[in-house]
């Protein structure tokens, strides 16, 4: 199967990367948010990510230009009736995702494949609320942040998925220029089961006063040759994100070392996401 057409459900921080990246290599992208006003707005972070691409020499205008005359905006879900694929980019909650799937499988063509960005949530249960000829074409896709940069993607497959179906995101996954890995469908897949824990156990060394965040940080960087502390890794996500993951997790397995530690619950009650808010385990200036 050919993707020519990728409607993409939210248009933020994982959404409007995904739209470029499929751009890039072609593709006609529908970026959809129910307001209007949202999904330009990831328009126009991509056509800021081009631009700054084209300013470091690593693109032309001309190809800045038609990368960008390749993304359309949408607040109308019917849009999403000619795609190809549809890749699903909302918040990472199980019943936000499972009403827009449910949505989407009253719209889209029997042979459009559905693909989540899910960085935890089990595959099966997302695709319980669409047609059960549908989860044959139901997979996981998961991008990792910032979009454009990271080489990596983790396919997920449902018990229905088919080889049919991991092939096509296969190929697609080459002609992105990115490396594939796949998962059984785990709570946190590969990649959070490993990292989660490790962010979890930063957060009780801060705790309990083993040292403080920036040691903390720099031990990671400097001692385990990490680019990022474990700590500043946790505000780039988003501490609600990782509040999140580490609950799908601590659900799924019951093991204490996946339990969302309390200094990560306090500050998101508080308000506090990371870099996104100006304050998480560090602070940042707002611009």
């Amino acid at each position: 199967m050919t993707i020519e057409r990728v409607f993409i459900a939210g248009a933020g921080l994982m959404g409007h990367g995904i739209g470029q990246v499929h751009a890039a290599i072609g593709c006609r992208v529908t970026l959809y948010e129910p307001d209007a006003a949202r999904a330009a707005a990831g328009r126009d972070r991509i056509a800021g990510n081009l631009d700054r691409a084209v300013a470091k020499g690593k693109l032309d205008a001309m190809a800045r230009d038609e990368i960008l005359g390749r993304v359309a905006t949408t607040s109308n879900l019917a849009d999403a009736a000619s795609a190809d694929l549809i890749v699903e980019a909302v918040f990472e909650d199980v019943e936000v995702k499972q009403a827009l799937w449910r949505e989407l499988d009253g719209i889209a063509p029997h042979g459009t494949i559905f693909a989540s960005n899910t960085s935890s949530i089990s595959i099966d249960t997302l695709a319980s609320v669409v047609a059960p000829t549908r989860r044959e074409r139901f997979v996981g896709m998961h991008f990792f942040s910032p979009v454009p940069v990271m080489p990596l993607v983790e396919l997920i497959r449902g018990t229905a998925t088919t080889d049919e179906t991991e092939a096509t995101i296969r190929d697609l996954t080459n002609a992105l220029g990115k490396q594939l890995i796949v998962s059984a469908d785990h709570p946190g897949f590969v990649v959070n089961r490993i990292l989660m824990p490790l962010l979890a156990e930063a957060m009780h060394a801060l705790e309990d006063g083993t040292g403080t965040a920036a040691d903390i940080d720099t031990g990671a960087r400097v001692g385990l040759n990490h680019p990022m502390g474990p700590l500043e890794l946790a505000d780039f996500i988003g501490l609600d994100v990782c509040l999140n993951v580490m609950q799908v997790l601590y659900d799924g397995f019951g093991q204490e070392h996946f339990k969302p530690p309390a200094s990560l619950v306090a500050l998101v009650e508080a308000g506090h996401l990371g870099q996104k808010t100006g304050r998480g385990f560090h602070t940042y200036p707002r611009t």
